[in-house]
C-alpha cells in the first residue's frame, strides 16, 4: 500500500478558519438564564482557564458560591458573613480576584466591608483537600481603609497583566465628596490603588511597586495609581490588551466611563469632585477643564440613566463578531449598551437592551449589579434584586456534543478537532479522528472513530481512503456519494481491507453503532512529506446506504 501512497500526491487542504463560520451564527446573540435562587448577586468570575466553574458573590450574605455543571454546589466556597456588615446599603462582600498563580498557590482576594463598615482587602487560600472549598482560617489581611459613610465603597479588585493587585475605592460617600477625598493624595478614597502582594515591604503585608507614580513620596499615599474617582463600582481589564475600563457612578447629572491604557504610567486625575464627567460642578479640589485632567471616553446624562455599571470587553470564543466590543449598563434603568474603543476613538455605540432580553419564561434582567467573565472570557450579567445570572450567548447556541461549551469554543481551544474543515466539531459527526498529522520521520497512528446510529448497530462497515482529495467524490449509485476521489489508494483500500496500514477497516459496528479503525504510518518515509490522506466509511451490509463525512491526516516532518 505504501508504494501506492508514494506514487500519488494531493494538494494540502487547509482547515477552515474560525472567521469563516456563517455570518448568521456570528451576528446573532442574546441571553439565557443560567442561575436562579441567589441573594443579591453582585459579581461573578472564574480563574483564567477554569472551564467548569463560575464563582458568584452574594453581597449581604457575604458568601462565594460555585456554579458547576448547571447547578449551585451546596457548600459555599467561602462564607465570611460573621465578619462582614450585612443589610447595609452598598456595603457587604463586593469583589473577588484570583491570584495569577492561583492554580499553584490557591490564593484569592476579597473586597468587603467589615462589621464597622470599613473596607478590607483580605487574602484566603483554597483548601488543599477540596478545590471547591476555601480554608476560612487562612484569612490574611492585606489592606484596610476607614469609610466615613456607608456608600461609595467602590468594590472592584483584580490583577493586571503586570501581576499587581488593583483596588478601586469610592470617595467615602455622602454627596459631593464632603471631605474632598478624591483629590487628596493623603487619602486612599476616590482612588485606584496598586499593590505588590507578592513582595511585601518590611512591616507591611504588601509592597509598593517601584513604578507607582508616587512611589518613594512619603508625604502622600504611595499605593495610589490614579485618582479623582467618585464611586468606581465596576471596572475591568481587557484580557487581550490589558487596558482598563472604569464605570464611575455620577452624582446628580452624569454617568461616565473612564479609560486607562495598559501603557499608562499612572498618576492620572479623572476630575471628581470638580468635574462630573464633562460638567463643571463648582466644587473645589481641582480646576475644571484643566489640561491635567483626563476626560471620560463616554458619558450619559440622568435623562438616560442614573447609576452606571461598568462591564467588560468581550474576548470570548462563542461570538467572534463581538471580539473587542465593550458592554456596560445602567443599574437604575436596566438598559445595556456596547461600543468599540480603538486608537482613542469610540465607535459603534449601540443599545442592546431589547436584544439581550431573556427568552419568554426566563424572567427579566431588572437590576444589573455587575457583568462577569468565565474562564473562557464568555460574559455574564448579574441581576441583584432578581437573584439571577444571565449569560450572553449566540443564537442559536450550538453545543452538538453537549459538553456545556459552544462549538466554536471547542474548536478554538482545541477541545475538538475539525479535520474536514466544515466548522463542526468532528466528535459530533459520524466519523472523526484523534489527530491531524503524522510524522514521516517517526511514524504514528491516527485513530479513526466511527459513530453510526442505533439503527445502524451491528451493520458491516468499510473504511475507504484517497490521496487525491474529496471532490467530486465517488458515486456508489442511488445518490450515495462517498466524499473521496477515485484513485489507486481508494481501490486498494477497498480491495485489501484490514491490512497493516489501514487496520480494522472492515468490520461490524457494535450494538450502539460504533467502531474504531486506525491508519498506521511506519517510521522512515521522508518521500511522503506533504502528502494528505483522506478517509470515509460506508455501511455496506445489510444495505449500501450510508457514507460518512471525511477525515484527513497531513504527513509532516
Amino acid at each position: 500500500m505504501l508504494s501506492h501512497l508514494r506514487a500519488l500526491r494531493a494538494p494540502v487542504l487547509c482547515l477552515a478558519a474560525l472567521a469563516s463560520m456563517t455570518s448568521s451564527l456570528e451576528a446573532q446573540f442574546g441571553t439565557t438564564r443560567v442561575v436562579t435562587g441567589l441573594s443579591r448577586p453582585v459579581f461573578c468570575t472564574a480563574p483564567r482557564g477554569d472551564l467548569a466553574r463560575l464563582f458568584i458573590l452574594e453581597q449581604w450574605n457575604a458568601r462565594i458560591l460555585i456554579f458547576r455543571n448547571g447547578a449551585l454546589l451546596p457548600t459555599p466556597f467561602l462564607d465570611i458573613n460573621a465578619i462582614t456588615i450585612g443589610n447595609s446599603s452598598e456595603a457587604g462582600l463586593l469583589g473577588l480576584a484570583f491570584h495569577p498563580s492561583y492554580d499553584t498557590n490557591g490564593y484569592f482576594y476579597v473586597h468587603y466591608n467589615d462589621n464597622s463598615g470599613n473596607t478590607v482587602i483580605a487574602r484566603y487560600t483554597r483548601s488543599t483537600a477540596n478545590p471547591d472549598v476555601a480554608d476560612p482560617s487562612s484569612r490574611f489581611q492585606i489592606y484596610s481603609a476607614t469609610q466615613p459613610f456607608s456608600n461609595h465603597n467602590g468594590g472592584w479588585i483584580d490583577f493586571g497583566r503586570d501581576g499587581y493587585l488593583y483596588i478601586a475605592l469610592g470617595d467615602g460617600g455622602s454627596a459631593n465628596d464632603p471631605g474632598g477625598r478624591a483629590q487628596s493624595l493623603t487619602s486612599p478614597l476616590g482612588k485606584m490603588l496598586r499593590l505588590d502582594v507578592d513582595n511585601p515591604a518590611p512591616g507591611l503585608p504588601y509592597g509598593i511597586p517601584s513604578t507607582n507614580p508616587f512611589a518613594g513620596n512619603t508625604a502622600v499615599r504611595q499605593e495610589i495609581w490614579f485618582y479623582g474617582l467618585r464611586n468606581p463600582w465596576r471596572c475591568s481589564f481587557d484580557r487581550q490588551t490589558g487596558d482598563m475600563y472604569l464605570g464611575d457612578v455620577g452624582q446628580d447629572a452624569w454617568e461616565e466611563i473612564d479609560f486607562q491604557p495598559a501603557t499608562s504610567a499612572g498618576g492620572t486625575n479623572y476630575g471628581w469632585r470638580c468635574m462630573e464627567a464633562l460638567a463643571c460642578t463648582g466644587l473645589s479640589g481641582c480646576t475644571c477643564n484643566a489640561a491635567t485632567l483626563t476626560r471620560p471616553i463616554h458619558q450619559y446624562s440622568h435623562s438616560v440613566g442614573f447609576s452606571i455599571t461598568g462591564g467588560y470587553v468581550y474576548r470570548g470564543c462563542a461570538i467572534p463578531s463581538l471580539n473587542g466590543v465593550y458592554f456596560f449598563a445602567d443599574y437604575g434603568t436596566a438598559r445595556i449598551w456596547s461600543f468599540r474603543y480603538t486608537g482613542g476613538v469610540l465607535s459603534e455605540l449601540t443599545e442592546r437592551t431589547t436584544q439581550l432580553r431573556p427568552p419568554t419564561g426566563q424572567g427579566a434582567i431588572a437590576s444589573i449589579s455587575s457583568f462577569g467573565e468565565d474562564g473562557l472570557g464568555e460574559m455574564y450579567i448579574c441581576d441583584l434584586n432578581g437573584g439571577e445570572i444571565f449569560k450572553i450567548v449566540p443564537t442559536p447556541n450550538t453545543d452538538c456534543n453537549a459538553n456545556g461549551r459552544n462549538d466554536l469554543c471547542d474548536l478554538q481551544y482545541g477541545f475538538s478537532l475539525d479535520l474536514d474543515g466544515n466548522g463542526q466539531p468532528d466528535d459530533c459527526q459520524s466519523f472523526y479522528a484523534d489527530r491531524a498529522t503524522l510524522s514521516v520521520t517517526n511514524g504514528g497512528t491516527q485513530l479513526l472513530n466511527l459513530r453510526g446510529t442505533l439503527f445502524q448497530g451491528g451493520s458491516t462497515y468499510l473504511v475507504a481512503g484517497s490521496v487525491s482529495g474529496t471532490t467530486p467524490g465517488v458515486d456508489l449509485g442511488g445518490g450515495l456519494i462517498v466524499p473521496l476521489n477515485l484513485d489507486a489508494y481508494f481501490l486498494l483500500s477497498i480491495e485489501v481491507p484490514n491490512n497493516g496500514v489501514l487496520v480494522n477497516s472492515l468490520g461490524n459496528l457494535d450494538a450502539f453503532g460504533r467502531a474504531q479503525a486506525s491508519f498506521v504510518l511506519p517510521q522512515g518515509y521522508p518521500e511522503l512529506l506533504g502528502l494528505t490522506v483522506y478517509h470515509s466509511w460506508v455501511r455496506v451490509l445489510p444495505t449500501l446506504d450510508f457514507a460518512s463525512n471525511f477525515v484527513k491526516v497531513d504527513f509532516v516532518l
